[in-house]
Formats: C-alpha cells, sequence, structure tokens
C-alpha cells in the first residue's frame, strides 16, 4: 500500500501534476531562461533543490508554524534555500551563473514553491514531501529543457551550445518572448492531448486545470 502510495506521488509530480505543462505555474521564469537548453536545465535544478529543502522543512515545521503568518514563513524558508543555491552556482557554476543568475533571487517567491508548500507539504509526511517535490522539481526541470532545446535549436541551430545541424535554417524569433510563448503552448498543448485533459473528456476534477475556464458550467456539472 505504501509502495503503491509513493508511485501515485512521484507519477503524479512529474506528469498529472507537472508544475508547468499542466499546472501552468512558474512561467515566467520558463520564459526568461529557456534559451538554451543549458539554461532550462540549470533553473530547474535549482528549483528542484528548493522544493525538496523546502517540502521538507515545511512538513517537519508544520505543527509549529502558525498559520496566521503561514505564508512569510514559506517565503523565509525558500529565499533561504535560494540563497543556498545562488551561492553554489557563483561559486561553482559561474557560467550558468551569468545567464540565470538573476532570476534564481525569484525562486523565494515561485509559486510553484508556495502553492506546493500549501497544497502538499503541510499536510503531509516529511517522507513524502520530500518525494513530492523532487518529483515535482523533475517534472519542472524536464519541461524547462525541452522547451529550452527547442528554442535553442529552432533560433540558433545549436543545442546545448553544439552546432547540431551545419547551415541550419535559423529563426531567431524563437530566442524572443514571442518565440517562447509559442514553444510553451505547442508543449501545453501536447501535455493536454497526452493526458486527455480536455473540454470533452472533463472528469469534474477542475483544480490545477488549466483549461477550467474553458469548460462550460454544464459541462462541469454534467461531468460531476
Amino acid at each position: 500500500m505504501k509502495k503503491n502510495r509513493k508511485r501515485r506521488i512521484f507519477i503524479n509530480g512529474i506528469f498529472t501534476e507537472n508544475p508547468l505543462l499542466i499546472s501552468a505555474m512558474g512561467i515566467c521564469p520558463a520564459l526568461a531562461v529557456t534559451t538554451r537548453a543549458s539554461n532550462g536545465f540549470g533553473m530547474g535544478m535549482a528549483l528542484t533543490f528548493v522544493l525538496i529543502c523546502t517540502g521538507l522543512v515545511l512538513s517537519a515545521l508544520k505543527r509549529v508554524i502558525p498559520s496566521n503568518v503561514r505564508i512569510p514563513c514559506y517565503m523565509f524558508i525558500a529565499a533561504s534555500f535560494v540563497s543556498i543555491v545562488r551561492m553554489l552556482f557563483s561559486a561553482y557554476l559561474p557560467a550558468l551563473d551569468g545567464s540565470i543568475g538573476p532570476y534564481l533571487p525569484l525562486l523565494a517567491v515561485n509559486c510553484v514553491i508556495l502553492e506546493r508548500a500549501e497544497a502538499f507539504s503541510t499536510k503531509n509526511s516529511i517522507a513524502d514531501s520530500t518525494l513530492h517535490g523532487f518529483a515535482c522539481g523533475l517534472g519542472y526541470t524536464a519541461a524547462l529543457t525541452v522547451m529550452g532545446a527547442l528554442r535553442e535549436l529552432l533560433g540558433s541551430g545549436e543545442l546545448f551550445g553544439a552546432i547540431i545541424i551545419p547551415g541550419f535554417p535559423r529563426a531567431s524569433m524563437f530566442l524572443l518572448a514571442p518565440g517562447g510563448f509559442l514553444v510553451l503552448g505547442a508543449l501545453i498543448a501536447a501535455a493536454n492531448k497526452l493526458s486527455g485533459r480536455n473540454a470533452e473528456n472533463c472528469d469534474g476534477n477542475c483544480a490545477g486545470c488549466p483549461l477550467e475556464g474553458n469548460c462550460a458550467d454544464e459541462r462541469k456539472e454534467a461531468a460531476r
């Protein structure tokens, strides 16, 4: 029973509750840093570290933190681990820090971290919260890396900084914000198609569904 629960938490974190592609959270850093696949991977790993550590600490302290100051406490704990990530990047990954460093402090108020803290970490055990943080971070990292790879390949003909196909036609628009929105929209559409999340087969569980606003009230009631 426990093994099935762990498996479900892990799968949900990566696929059915993917922060970027399913829940549509953390879009701003996704658009800002994914001009290269390496930038997306680096930002995803940073968020994964903060999610794991924040979930672990909040789950351990859930009975101690007063409910009326819980959000400031979440932000303080997240900011502490973000500072650690920033120092590690600055010391050991200076090139990556130069690319995504200005966006790392924003992880302290990232909606992915705050939403996961409120919805999961404060209601579950330390082990489950740690696993869920790892799974969500892994799913977010995969989404950012794929998004960065597509933008880098289409915009500069490179992948992780290496030229893949000499003379590959380049569309520099994909390195700009409009191209980022196009790639992100295509990935979200693909994720919804693969997961079966669309207006036609709505199951009435609208929490976290990015298509909630597109469903008619009658269809929601019928699904329920």
